[in-house]
């Protein structure tokens, strides 16, 4: 039996997910590789997490933060967060012909988060974002987020991936110290559904509903000191 046609909209550029911004071309085709696919896919994916790093006080509530071009642009240092990378990994995917989509949840992190959840007000990760990849037939997860260096930092194994199996958030920590929770699924999206996430960072974040966010990084990094 064929597999089902994938969406024209999961090749396509779009707004944030910009697949034909010559930058991320040449990252796209600097990864690919000659075995097909699948191995371009998983190049890409150690190429965005470990590329950049998790930087989730580096956020955005205007629409020019996220497109995909704009995090490559950036230095490892300033990094990005969830959605930054995942838009990433989507964008570098479709400039060399993979589907891609973003798929986006409410997750509860369990550790090393003491300091982030004082900004947040909450223990709650609000429109955590990942890639779905079409490869072999079907669509396959991938969470390219948290890099090597920081999951050494935190004591967990990084989140590896074969392009065949779903690569999510660990359950759990080596001990079995709860790490991820998945809570809410927001489903699967061809590009970033930006006004559905800043009414929903609006709904459980205090500093967003407030309008007390700060805008830079540097005013966030200051929060923690």
């Amino acid at each position: 039996m064929n597999a089902p046609a994938v969406h024209p909209d999961y090749l396509r550029p779009t707004t944030f997910v910009d697949a034909d911004h010559p930058a991320v071309i040449a990252f796209a085709e600097r990864h690919r590789s000659p075995e097909g696919p699948v191995a371009t896919a998983v190049a890409l994916f150690y190429a965005v997490r470990d590329g950049y790093r998790y930087n989730p006080y580096d956020v955005s509530l205007e629409p020019a933060g996220y497109r995909a071009s704009g995090t490559l642009q950036r230095s490892f240092e300033r990094g990005g967060h969830c959605i930054d990378k995942a838009l990433l990994l989507a964008a570098a995917a479709r400039a060399v012909g993979i589907p891609s989509r973003l798929h986006f949840a409410n997750v509860r992190n369990h550790i090393g988060t003491a300091k982030l959840e004082a900004v947040l007000g909450t223990d709650l990760l609000v429109f955590h974002g990942y890639t779905e990849l079409y490869l072999e037939g079907r669509w396959v997860a991938a969470t390219p987020a948290f890099n090597k260096e920081l999951c050494a930092k935190l004591g967990v194994p990084p989140l590896d991936w074969d392009g065949r199996s779903d690569a999510i958030f660990q359950a759990f920590a080596p001990g079995g110290t709860k790490f991820m929770e998945y809570v809410e699924d927001h489903g699967t999206f061809a590009d970033l559904p930006f006004a559905r996430m800043i009414a929903e960072w609006q709904k459980h974040y205090p500093k967003v509903r407030s309008g007390t966010w700060p805008q830079r990084m540097e005013a966030l990094a200051a929060t923690e000191s």
